[in-house]
């Protein structure tokens, strides 16, 4: 209990505007599971095919860009708060509305993944700005920390309890024996609670950034490294969502399966992924990200290996430590850059959060373009089986690029410099 009591303390230690960004993280924790995994085993339930599930993906993708311009375009005459709010809500909306499709067309998928894509587009562009304002490189690794323990804790509770709902429909006749009433009721649940994140988000003072122009297309070129970066992870976001689900239900079984694999290590996950946040230092990033990057690699070479049900549960058990690692690293990393380069170029952050979203697009790009090329040309079960150790090998090249960045980081003056001493180094840089 005083353990306890002693983690309280410190998140109470922490600036009101990043509390408060944590607890509604912490509440739309319970959403991401389901628009990130039972989404894609809606798709494939009612379509049968996994070649859609990586289209209502990459449809999701094409929009988002788009979504991180109108969301410049709006910034500053609108709070950031307010936008992140509507993200919030706009992807509970979204949800409902692509499962009142009655027939999964290729067309109709791609109009429910852009809709989607540009509701969560907004999300995550003022998620990114407001915890870049709402904290600083001494507690990004705590930030993070807790937000990737709820976030493990969710996707372990999340699945289990709506596979189980799902089961229970068809196995009880619960609904008329109908899942996808059991998955329209989930529908309603979300939108529930994005709305009471969205209640709770308001309750914060965040600053807003002035109405200035943020598309531009030279940059330092550490924000370049920081791009080849974005383009590596984008590679694999895909595959990160959608995977599971997809060799769960190709490989293993039907929905409840999938809430029950999914929980399989996540408290061991989230307890590792709290105390890393608590306990690593600035500094030891590149070795987590390194450690992720590696588990996620393994994972999918003995998926491709095995490819049945044992190598399925070694892929998941490496991608949900892998997934909260790679996190953990690579967005306390993404806001140090920028927090050095606009003051080096004297933009606005915004332009590096948007501009960074072109870099994680184009791979998104590249490594589902891979999948649907081997799924159309070959198979869906070869896509699954041989796409995902290509993606996660060349991912590896990622630490290469992180340890650039990190020296690049360093001939900058920028472990914990003050304003004063970036603008000295700006010149020599």
């Amino acid at each position: 209990m005083n353990h306890l009591r002693k983690e309280f303390d410190v998140f109470l230690q922490c600036p009101r505007s990043m509390q408060v960004l944590m607890v509604s993280n912490m509440m739309y924790a319970l959403v991401l599971p389901v628009i990130e995994v039972f989404v894609a085993a809606y798709v494939m339930r009612n379509s049968h095919a996994v070649a859609k599930v990586v289209t209502y993906q990459l449809s999701i993708y094409a929009a988002t860009p788009l979504a991180f311009y109108l969301n410049g375009k709006l910034l500053g005459r609108v709070g950031a708060k307010h936008l992140y709010a509507a993200g919030m809500l706009l992807s509970g909306v979204a949800m409902m509305l692509m499962m009142e499709l009655s027939i999964l067309t290729p067309v109709g998928v791609s109009i429910s993944g852009f809709t989607m894509g540009l509701a969560t587009g907004i999300f995550w562009a003022n998620r990114g700005f407001l915890a870049l304002t709402a904290t600083n490189d001494d507690n990004r690794n705590y930030f993070y920390g807790v937000e990737n323990f709820i976030a493990s804790l969710a996707g372990v509770a999340v699945p289990a309890l709506i596979g189980a709902f799902i089961s229970g429909t068809i196995l009880y006749g619960w609904l008329g024996g109908i899942a996808n009433r059991a998955y329209h009721i989930i529908a309603m649940v979300v939108f529930g609670l994005t709305i009471l994140a969205a209640g709770i988000l308001e309750r914060g003072n965040f600053r807003n950034p002035n109405h200035t122009r943020f598309v531009f297309f030279q940059f330092h070129r550490l924000w370049w490294r920081m791009l080849q970066l974005a383009l590596l992870k984008g590679l694999a976001q895909g595959y990160i969502v959608t995977a599971p689900a997809m060799l769960i239900m190709l490989l293993v079984g039907q929905e409840g399966t999938l809430g029950a694999t999914q929980a399989i290590g996540g408290v061991f996950s989230a307890c590792i992924m709290y105390m890393a946040g608590r306990i690593v230092a600035p500094k030891n990033r590149i070795i987590v990200f390194s450690a992720g990057l590696l588990l996620f690699f393994l994972g999918s070479v003995v998926n491709a290996l095995l490819f049945n049900e044992m190598g399925v549960l070694i892929f998941l058990g490496c991608l949900l430590l892998a997934k909260p690692l790679l996190d953990l690293a690579y967005y306390p990393i993404q806001l140090r850059v920028i927090d050095v380069v606009s003051r080096l170029e004297g933009r606005s952050e915004y332009a590096y959060i948007f501009n960074h979203e072109f870099g994680l697009f184009a791979g998104r790009c590249l490594g589902c373009g891979l999948f649907l090329g081997i799924a159309y040309g070959w198979s869906g079960k070869a896509a699954l089986k041989y796409a995902l150790p290509v993606i996660a090998l060349l991912q590896l090249l990622s630490i290469r690029v992180a340890g650039q960045i990190f020296r690049g980081l360093a001939a900058t003056g920028s472990s914990t410099s003050t304003i004063a001493s970036l603008a000295g180094n700006a010149m020599e840089a």
